[in-house]
């Protein structure tokens, strides 16, 4: 399970004892609200794209979805996600998991400005029942982000 694998990467922050397991499915982000007991806004989830060849991954706000115009405007190519049986292979987490901390190498990962609505945010931590809870500033660092992005919908 690649919840160990995060537990490891989160160890050079001194934070690995922060993750949170729920007793019971985090793996949609109705399902990561309720756990969590916040607005569905605050938990990040982890979009894996399709970009070229590789994947990348987006980090947005729960309650936001991606802008195809904006997301090519800022990659230059079309939205696609990834499919299913290419998810783990590509980013190293199963779906209901994926998250930004110890991804595979050469995997990307991009903050979407939604998120910076919140003080702090609930990724996931490699598992379908797994979170952290972050700062920005702590999700920006741990996750080692390429850059900040603003590719969200304006409104559902």
């Amino acid at each position: 399970m690649s919840i160990a694998k995060v537990k490891t990467y989160l160890a050079q922050f001194q934070c690995e004892n922060s993750i949170i397991e729920f007793p019971v499915s985090s793996a949609t982000t109705a399902e990561a609200a309720k756990a969590a007991n916040c607005a569905e806004g605050r938990i990040a989830k982890t979009i894996s794209a399709k970009l070229n060849d590789n994947a990348v991954l987006i980090v947005i706000s729960g309650d936001k979805k991606i802008d195809s115009k904006k997301y090519k405007q800022y990659f230059g190519k079309k939205f696609s996600m990834l499919k299913a049986e290419e998810v783990e292979p590509l980013t190293g987490h199963r779906i209901g998991g994926v998250c930004p901390f110890a991804v595979n190498t050469g995997v990307k990962i991009y903050l979407d400005k939604s998120l910076q609505r919140f003080s702090t945010v609930f990724p996931a931590c490699g598992s379908s029942n797994s979170a952290i809870e972050l700062t920005i500033d702590e999700l920006e660092k741990y996750s080692k982000a390429a850059a900040w992005i603003d590719i969200s919908k304006d409104s559902l």
